[in-house]
């Protein structure tokens, strides 16, 4: 790096402007690397519940963190970006952020779903902590999701009303949990 400045020094290099943008490189392919992890997210029956609800859960998590950063590193640097004629519209909501929010709402869908299997499996054990606690980590999880990604579409819905099917009779207190939940 010392060499490079040594060259540059003698020219009238715009530092700034290639700083900006190998910033905003690395950003930028940083978010479509989590966009395509999200996105392409499989479910498989295979591994055990509770390594493949984390897995799901560790997607929303690292999404949740890349939007806040970039929300920070937007507020900061978008009016630098736009001085250096950079391109900026990925960094605005509806862009790369959307597509990042829409692939969440996917994952909240895989989540219930294998909650649902899940719940289904354990139901002829009569674990009924088992389904409790399974349960209320579903619904905090889709929870987590609508407010990161400001709504679920119906196919989550549904899977809502899936689990919801088969909550036992006895288990009042997640009944009422899930009484907000339209029914279709």
């Amino acid at each position: 790096m010392a060499d490079e400045r040594a060259v540059l020094k003698h020219f009238k290099w715009p530092e700034r402007k290639a700083d900006a943008m190998r910033e905003a490189a690395i950003e930028y392919r940083d978010l479509k690397c989590l966009e395509s992890e999200v996105s392409c997210c499989k479910d498989n029956a295979n591994v055990p519940c509770g390594l493949a609800l984390k897995k799901i859960a560790g997607l929303l998590d690292k999404s949740e963190r890349s939007i806040q950063r970039l929300i920070k590193l937007r507020n900061s640097v978008l009016r630098s970006y736009q001085e250096c004629g950079i391109p900026t519209g990925w960094m605005l909501d509806s862009g790369i952020v959307s597509k990042i929010k829409q692939a969440s709402i996917n994952l909240a869908k895989m989540y219930m779903q294998r909650v649902a299997m899940e719940l289904e499996s354990v139901r002829n054990s009569e674990r009924e902590s088992s389904q409790e606690a399974l349960l209320l980590q579903g619904v905090h999880f889709a929870y987590r999701t609508h407010q990161f990604a400001g709504g679920l579409d119906s196919e989550t819905l549904c899977a809502f009303e899936e689990i919801r099917q088969q909550v036992p009779e006895h288990m009042g207190g997640s009944r009422e949990l899930l009484a907000g939940i339209p029914s279709s």
